[in-house]
């Protein structure tokens, strides 16, 4: 018994003189095995450098560069590549969801089956996890235990302009992450267009919202 004592405290005595204490004050460097990323070779703003002579650490952008997305002006003018990319750039409310300084509402694209289709999958990808098949807002990610996902059935939802909820999947809200920088917006409005849908498919949908033509054919199917 007293070698296991002399040795569990010649253990912990090694322990503390390789580790140290958190928060102890030193002017040597301290031995970490494990650091925790408490200290990380990242530019700071406002803080001095040691890699460049002059002691800035942060620099004038590299001559030639531009911002992600965009290229560089030729003839005069900016081409926006992040636009034509699918990403979104512009000003207009298919690339903001506004119109002037509101919320705009309705797609600004035609909604085909293709579209849907295409809604559908990516919603499947994106979206379901956290809000569900249905958009009950029921996903796995709430089963888990994110009590915080909104449920798109809710009435708040159904009546939210379609622009609104471009700028929630552009930007994010609350606990939900921006999805901008990975979804197209093609691919973002395709998922609204099939979200509108899955809410008609869930409750409010009426006889008038088929188109005339279909709504012939869904007589004739009748028995």
């Amino acid at each position: 018994m007293k070698t296991f004592f002399v040795s569990f405290a010649f253990l912990i005595l090694l322990v503390v003189a390789i580790a140290g204490f958190r928060g102890a004050k030193s002017i040597r460097p301290p031995i970490e095995i494990f650091s925790d990323m408490v200290r990380q070779p990242k530019v700071k703003a406002q803080v001095p450098g040691l890699f460049f002579a002059d002691g800035r650490a942060a620099r004038e952008p590299v001559p030639g560069t531009v911002p992600l997305g965009y290229a560089m002006p030729t003839g005069g003018q900016s081409e926006n590549l992040g636009a034509a990319r699918g990403f979104g750039f512009g000003s207009d409310y298919r690339n903001t969801g506004r119109m002037g300084n509101q919320w705009g509402t309705g797609l600004p694209v035609v909604a085909t089956g293709e579209l849907l289709e295409r809604g559908r999958e990516r919603y499947s990808i994106h979206c379901a996890v956290c809000h569900g098949a249905t958009g009950a807002g029921n996903g796995i990610a709430y089963q888990l235990g994110l009590v915080t996902v909104a449920n798109l059935q809710q009435p708040r939802i159904r009546e939210m302009a379609d622009g609104e909820v471009f700028n929630t999947i552009s930007h994010g809200k609350n606990t939900m992450v921006g999805y901008g920088d990975r979804i197209l917006v093609p691919d973002r409005w395709a998922i609204i267009a099939y979200m509108r849908a899955l809410q008609k498919s869930q409750g409010g949908a009426t006889i008038s919202d088929v188109p005339a033509v279909e709504r012939r054919k869904l007589e004739e199917a009748k028995p």
